[in-house]
């Protein structure tokens, strides 16, 4: 088994406080099943104390792992907020036999409430309300000229 990523441990590992053997190592005799003796068994009890401490530290590095993939990704985001009156372009989303000519967003349309989520409702040139509500994500700031 090889080990899971960030922490250093295989699942077999971390519940039962060592590696299996495979049953392919017991037929050919690994030099683990070769290494093998009765003394073996107070290492083992051993090993079994120090399961509580393996996956402590198996877990404070499963934590580090994840604040570095968090801090990796929300190094990449792009922080967008409008405020209600703003204009917008809205990302034009592909329908059926879409052109690869053609133009990706649309608008401008005006931000007329903005949700708790950070979702907007907008309207239309002609003041016609969009039928329900669009992520930041797919929208951009318009700027005229």
């Amino acid at each position: 088994m090889t080990p899971k990523e960030g922490t250093g441990f295989t699942p077999f590992h971390l519940v039962y406080g060592g590696e299996a053997v495979a049953p392919v190592e017991v037929g050919i005799e690994s030099d683990r099943v070769l290494h093998y003796n009765g003394e073996n068994g107070g290492r083992r009890w051993m090993e079994l104390d120090m399961v509580d401490e393996t996956r402590d530290k198996a877990i404070a590095r499963l934590t580090a792992y994840r604040q570095r993939m968090r801090q990796n990704y929300n190094r990449r985001v792009i922080p967008r907020s409008f405020q209600v009156g703003d204009l917008v372009w809205k990302r034009v989303k592909p329908v059926g036999d879409v052109k690869k000519l053609e133009a990706p967003w649309t608008g401008p349309f005006k931000v007329i409430e903005k949700l708790r989520s950070g979702a907007y409702y907008l309207e239309d040139a002609e003041g016609r309300r969009l039928d329900r509500p669009w992520s930041a994500n797919h929208l951009q700031p318009y700027r005229a000229g």
